[in-house]
C-alpha cells in the first residue's frame, strides 16, 4: 500500500467547499472519482482541512493510500487530464506510510483580497470582495498586527462551530495594497477556526472604515463574544496558499 500526497490548485466558485457532500458537488468528492477511475480502486482523500464553498486554494494538500504501481508522473499528468479545469494538481509524490495531511500540518497560509476601488471588476469579481468606499491600510495594518502570538480567537469563530478549543497561534500577519486598489491580507497560524479569516477581515474593514478603532480591535478579540465582531467577509476573496509541515 502507498501513500501519495498531492498539493492541488482549485477556483472554488462553482463547488460546495472542499469536503464530499451527498448532494453536492465538491473538490474531495471530484478528485477521488478522478483517482478513482485510474486506479480501479475506492479513493479516500485526507485534506489538510475544510474550505468552504466559494473559497478558492493555490495549495491545498492531501494524501491517499493506494494499491496502484502506476508511477507518479503518469498518476499525475492522467488525473489532470480528466479533471475540469478549474481543479489542478500540482504536484503528486509518494510519501512515508505515516503522514497525514491534517495532523502533520504545521502552519497554514491564507490570503483574503479586497478591491477597494471606485468600479467593480469583471475579472476579479469570483476572487475578491469589492469595497468601493476608500479603506484606511494603515489603521488595518495596525489592527492586524495586534493578531500575531498565542490568543483565544472565540470572536472570530464561526457561531455554530463546534470545535472546543479556540486557542490558536498567529506566527504573521502581512497586509498591503496594490496597484489598481487591491488590498491583500495574509495570514499564517497554526490552525484556523471555521471562518476565522472571514470574520477578522470583516471586522478589519470596519477599522479601515473608521467604525471601528485599533484598541477597539483588540476589545474585540480580547472579549471572546462573535456578536461584538464585524461581519463575514463573502467567501470569494479567500484562498488558501500554502500549507507548512
Amino acid at each position: 500500500m502507498r501513500n501519495l500526497k498531492i498539493i492541488v490548485e482549485y477556483d472554488g466558485t462553482g463547488y460546495h467547499g472542499w469536503q464530499r457532500q451527498p448532494h453536492d458537488i465538491t473538490i474531495q468528492q471530484t478528485l477521488e472519482e478522478k483517482f478513482g477511475i485510474i486506479t480501479q480502486e475506492e479513493i479516500k482523500l485526507i485534506g489538510s482541512g475544510r474550505t468552504d464553498a466559494g473559497v478558492h486554494a493555490a495549495g491545498q494538500v492531501a494524501n491517499f493510500r493506494t494499491e496502484t504501481r502506476i508511477g507518479e508522473r503518469n498518476l499525475l499528468m492522467g488525473a489532470n487530464s480528466l479533471l475540469p479545469g478549474d481543479v489542478v494538481i500540482k504536484d503528486l509524490t509518494e510519501v512515508d506510510e505515516g503522514f497525514h495531511a491534517r495532523y502533520d500540518a504545521k502552519s497554514k497560509v491564507y490570503l483574503y483580497q479586497i478591491l477597494n476601488s471606485p468600479f467593480p471588476s469583471a475579472l476579479y469579481r469570483n476572487y475578491s470582495w469589492f469595497i468601493n468606499s476608500l479603506l484606511d491600510i494603515d489603521m488595518i495594518r495596525t489592527a492586524a498586527l495586534q493578531l500575531i502570538g498565542t490568543h483565544d480567537f472565540s470572536s472570530f469563530c464561526a457561531a455554530n462551530s463546534d470545535t472546543v478549543n479556540h486557542v490558536r497561534e498567529v506566527m504573521d500577519v502581512n497586509v498591503r495594497r496594490e496597484d489598481g486598489g487591491m488590498i491583500k491580507f495574509f495570514i499564517e497560524a497554526d490552525g484556523f477556526l471555521r471562518h476565522m479569516v472571514r470574520n477578522i477581515v470583516g471586522t478589519l474593514v470596519d477599522v479601515g472604515r473608521g467604525k471601528l478603532s485599533t484598541s477597539g480591535f483588540l476589545d474585540i478579540m480580547e472579549s471572546r463574544d462573535r456578536k461584538m465582531a464585524g461581519i463575514t467577509a463573502p467567501p470569494q476573496g479567500l484562498f488558501l496558499i500554502e500549507v507548512k509541515y
